[in-house]
């Protein structure tokens, strides 16, 4: 009997690791190669082979993204693409279990042909949008917007059943939309850098789910505004970033909180990693905002300082004054 009991154990063991080791597959795909109708059969070898040698591997599997495809997942946020819009941007998604969103643009014969949106927006939208844990590659034969790569991602996630949510991926294209102007708007300015913007985008997702409770709790309008402001500021962007700017990241993180996003148990660690890895990407840069900020501090308290004392001597004297 007791040889019995222990050999059901030992199948039940196995059946729950057997299970257990399905369900982590199902974290991770084969690699998915999103190509642009538009793309000649010369272009199209070059970018599938672009993506492959960038994300070093071998034929994965292939999705082509056509004007329907943009109409599907980029019109609901105000887009005006039609069946007949050309695509030529193209990307190779790799869906991993662990290690956050990471994108690179990746350039196609010399030449990085993405004209306007960045990997940092792209992995902004990404998490906005549902995706977790995965490596981008983004290429493009032609010089182009780069909508058209991010439009396959979402296809790509969707055809493997991961279907991302509608009002994420419309809040997620909102967003590209708001940062990219954005950065145009403050091109060539001193002291600005899209990665900045990012950095204090991802870190106000991070801050918004953590006093959300994880979506649990509906953020006000100016607890929200309270949150892009000390972002702002972390990432020395307050007097950068015009008020009608601000406005607008405000907004855009509404609906990002509107959509459902922040209530998604990975959203939260996903920013902080997406974060982390934006100031990693920059250190020069960031550790020189942080000597930056802290000279600020240092400078404030001194004045602080400087202002009690100068106080303390003026009444002072008008005591004194007083006396004779």
């Amino acid at each position: 009997m007791k040889k019995l009991i222990l050999g059901l154990a030992a199948v039940v063991a196995l059946i729950v690791g057997y299970n257990g080791a399905a369900v982590h597959a199902a974290d991770t795909w084969q690699p998915v190669a999103t190509l642009g109708t538009s793309l000649t059969t010369t272009q199209k070898s070059g970018t599938l082979s672009t993506l492959e040698s960038a994300a070093n591997v071998t034929n994965p599997s292939e999705l082509t993204v056509n004007g329907d495809t943009l109409v599907k997942y980029l019109n609901p946020s105000g887009s005006t693409f039609t069946s007949a819009s050309g695509v030529w941007s193209s990307a190779l998604v790799q869906k991993t279990s662990s290690g956050g969103i990471n994108v690179k643009i990746v350039d196609y014969n010399g030449t990085n042909n993405i004209t306007t949106i960045t990997a940092d927006q792209y992995r902004n939208a990404a998490l906005t949008a549902g995706v977790t844990n995965a490596n981008i590659f983004i290429t493009s034969a032609v010089r182009i917007d780069g909508s058209g790569a991010l439009a396959g991602v979402y296809a790509a996630f969707a055809e493997n059943g991961d279907k991302l949510n509608a009002s994420q991926i419309d809040a997620a294209q909102s967003e590209v939309n708001t940062l990219s102007g954005i950065t145009s708007a403050n091109k060539g300015k001193d002291g600005y850098s899209d990665k900045q913007l990012n950095n204090a985008v991802a870190g106000a997702k991070q801050q918004m789910a953590s006093q959300s409770n994880n979506g649990k709790q509906t953020l006000s309008q100016n607890q929200i505004g309270n949150i892009v402001d000390s972002q702002l500021k972390q990432n020395n962007l307050t007097n950068i970033i015009t008020n009608n700017q601000r406005t607008q990241i405000i907004n855009l993180l509404v609906k990002v909180q509107h959509s459902g996003a922040l209530s998604s148990s990975d959203f939260k660690a996903q920013a902080q990693q997406l974060a982390s890895s934006i100031q990693n990407s920059a250190k020069g840069l960031f550790n020189k905002l942080s000597k930056q900020l802290n000279t600020k501090a240092n400078r404030n308290f001194l004045q602080k300082v400087g202002d009690a004392i100068a106080n303390f001597f003026t009444g002072l004297l008008d005591w004194l004054k007083s006396l004779i």
